[in-house]
């Protein structure tokens, strides 16, 4: 770690509905949680309790959440993490508009409509050039422009991750150069840039083949006792993180989606090198106030060893 504080973050996936362990679970907490001065309730008691951030996709429930926090808090240390494109809304809006032509036509006019001339000039030349970096620096100026204009500068934007979809592509296809430009251009803008995957080991190895600096960015991934969602395996994982050069590991799904109690978790999660932060979701008010209690006292115990 760079600092004596580990980076807690509230993770939003509970805000839509989403457990990646039970559908039935997802149906049954929907209607409570989506609605937005709820949400921004818990993220609030989180903060009050230990967590110092929030990490959500950027989604139009998610900006709700931010416009609902920026008239509750005045400017404080509050650090967001974002993560780009939300896919599930994306390939939604895919199906009902005619696929990716149609796609890209309505990404086109929001960024228009938007007046945000970064996004529109960096657009222009993509088109005209047909450069797909200028492309991608378009969508992230209209992105970090939402999100900004919801928070109202009432709490630091520190990194923009890239989605777990979005980051799986890029390895797969080898898109190296990609990659580099979107670290580049975040770095550009004060911005961490970060990447969310569910295959850790498999990205340390082709980042490490691209020559890409662990330094300049974070690694959002699951990792918990249980070994939930680490491909190809737990034991690969921990391998990988290991090897790792610096801390950037900020780790979700610890409690494995709820199979795992909280201090069964914390104490495998705080056993762990090159740990810079955790991200975990809660549903409700009690959960937020034990779990980022507890979260804050543990990591902070756990954690020194390995900064």
């Amino acid at each position: 770690m760079n600092n004596n504080q580990p980076i807690i973050l509230v993770g939003d996936n509970p805000f839509h509905g989403i457990s990646h362990l039970s559908q039935e679970r997802s149906r049954a907490r929907d209607n409570a949680v989506r609605k937005i001065d709820h949400a921004a309730d818990l993220v609030l008691i989180s903060l009050e309790n230990g967590a110092n951030g929030f990490m959500f996709s950027v989604s139009e429930t998610s900006l709700s959440i931010l416009r609902s926090l920026s008239r509750r808090i005045g400017r404080q240390d509050l650090k967001l993490y974002a993560i780009v494109p939300y896919m599930y809304e994306y390939v939604r809006l895919a199906t009902q508009i005619g696929g990716i032509s149609g796609l890209a036509r309505r990404m086109a006019k929001q960024i228009v409509l938007s007046a945000n001339m970064q996004a529109v000039t960096s657009g222009m030349k993509g088109l005209i050039r047909m450069d797909p970096s200028a492309l991608l620096e378009a969508y992230l100026f209209y992105e970090i422009a939402r999100i900004k204009s919801s928070i109202r500068g009432q709490a630091n934007l520190d990194s923009v991750m890239l989605h777990e979809v979005a980051t799986e592509m890029l390895l797969a296809l080898n898109l190296d150069w990609l990659a580099k430009s979107y670290i580049d251009f975040l770095m550009k803008l004060g911005i961490k840039p970060g990447f969310e995957t569910r295959n850790f080991s498999y990205l340390v190895r082709k980042f490490t083949e691209w020559n890409i600096d662990f330094n300049t960015i974070f690694i959002a991934a699951p990792f918990n006792k249980a070994g939930f969602q680490m491909n190809p395996s737990r034991r690969e994982c921990e391998k990988a993180l290991k090897n790792l050069p610096t801390s950037c590991l900020i780790a979700f799904s610890i409690l494995a989606a709820g199979y795992l109690k909280p201090p069964e978790a914390m104490q495998y999660i705080g056993s762990l090198p090159n740990l810079e932060g955790v991200a975990v979701g809660v549903s409700k008010k009690k959960h937020a106030h034990e779990t980022f209690s507890l979260l804050k006292k543990k990591l902070v115990q756990c954690l020194p060893a390995h900064m």
